[in-house]
């Protein structure tokens, strides 16, 4: 996995923050961590986009956050835990990682 792969990785991580934060903010301080994330996972989004093929990285991004958020809802905001949700998650994990791995690693930008 290249440094560019990590990122969109990272990117994921911080859209689940965000996500959680547009539900779950009530005061000040958690709005404006829910601001930076959005700021974080959107800039690092943009910048993954120059260089990987925008199609993946937004397939990636999108999917690794929802799996995240509904995993997090479970966790920690009482979502009722489910077999076949883990399933389908998992299910979407496995299409991320098809798409990955078919996706030509050339860097955008040099081209």
């Amino acid at each position: 996995m290249n440094t560019k792969w990590l990122l969109v990785l990272i990117a994921g991580f911080f859209e689940v923050g965000w996500a959680a934060g547009l539900k779950h903010a009530d005061s000040l301080f958690e709005w404006i961590g829910t601001a930076v994330a959005i700021a974080v996972s959107f800039g690092l989004l943009i910048y993954c986009s120059k260089h990987l093929p925008a199609t993946t990285v937004y397939a990636a991004f999108v999917g690794l956050g929802t799996a995240g958020t509904v995993l997090l809802d479970m966790a920690m905001f009482g979502e009722p835990f489910s077999w076949m949700k883990v399933a389908l998650i998992m299910l979407l994990l496995i299409g991320i990682i098809g798409l990955k791995m078919v996706t030509h690693e050339k860097d955008v930008a040099a081209s």
